[in-house]
């Protein structure tokens, strides 16, 4: 995936993320929104810096890193729980494929590890994995 093309998905996810969090009563749905709606921001900060659009911070990226692997390894403890809300975005397969979510959760986790912080051109190598992971498990699992 080139870079350009990397980051425009990752704008859709934050996009997206963005648009999660409004309106969800029920406090499973509520994670789960923030924690999609933090996944983007990190891939913004990622991104951003990926794509020269704000200046290179090897910190920033690593927390921005420790973000993502922090909640790969989270996401199945908000949505273990199959919740109910007008809102919520997650399609009922995830409960019927947990084996296959739990698997794309942790693809996900392994693709945020991996990437490397020490530079703008590590971030934008790595990007394109973490973005292949997280279209995967939208493509199979988010309801339109």
């Amino acid at each position: 995936m080139k870079l350009s093309s990397q980051i425009v998905f990752l704008a859709l996810i934050l996009a997206g993320g963005v648009a999660l969090g409004e309106g969800a009563l029920d406090p499973d749905v509520r994670a789960r929104q923030e924690l999609m709606a933090a996944n983007g921001a990190a891939l913004k900060t990622l991104g951003d810096m990926a794509s020269a659009k704000s200046a290179f911070d090897a910190a920033q990226a690593q927390a921005a890193k420790q973000v993502l692997v922090a909640n790969a390894a989270g996401v199945l403890g908000v949505f273990k729980n199959e919740a109910s809300d007008p809102a919520a975005h997650a399609s009922t397969a995830i409960w019927g494929a947990w084996d296959d979510f739990t698997a794309k959760a942790s693809d996900m986790g392994k693709a945020a590890q991996a990437l490397d912080t020490a530079s703008a051109q590590s971030l934008a190598a790595g990007l394109g994995a973490i973005g292949g992971t997280c279209k995967a498990c939208h493509t199979a699992y988010k309801a339109s």
